[in-house]
């Protein structure tokens, strides 16, 4: 009886063993959604970059004041009839 159980517990053990441990079984299934989670969540972030540069973009397009502000901001150009005037700090 004892013999029995022992190899009653032996192929428990050995059944058990890929539920929990093996390539498909819960610990990696764990790991997997955590994966999944995450590029989730990265995807969702590049989703809402990409729509703020594609509503930038349809902004250059099609608007004035963009192009203008753009202009102003990262090319330093005045409109004709301003003056640019720079402050520079004391030191």
């Amino acid at each position: 009886m004892r013999l029995l159980s022992l190899v009653l517990l032996a192929l428990t053990v050995a059944t058990q063993y890929p539920l929990w441990w093996g390539k498909g079984g819960w610990l990696s299934l764990r790991d997997l959604q955590a994966q999944v989670q995450t590029e989730t969540e990265q995807n969702e972030a590049l989703v809402a970059r990409n729509n703020a540069l594609q509503a930038e973009v349809q902004d250059l397009k099609t608007g004035i004041s963009a192009i203008e502000e753009r202009a102003r901001g990262e090319l330093n150009m005045i409109r004709e009839g301003e003056y640019f005037v720079q402050i520079l700090p004391r030191p």
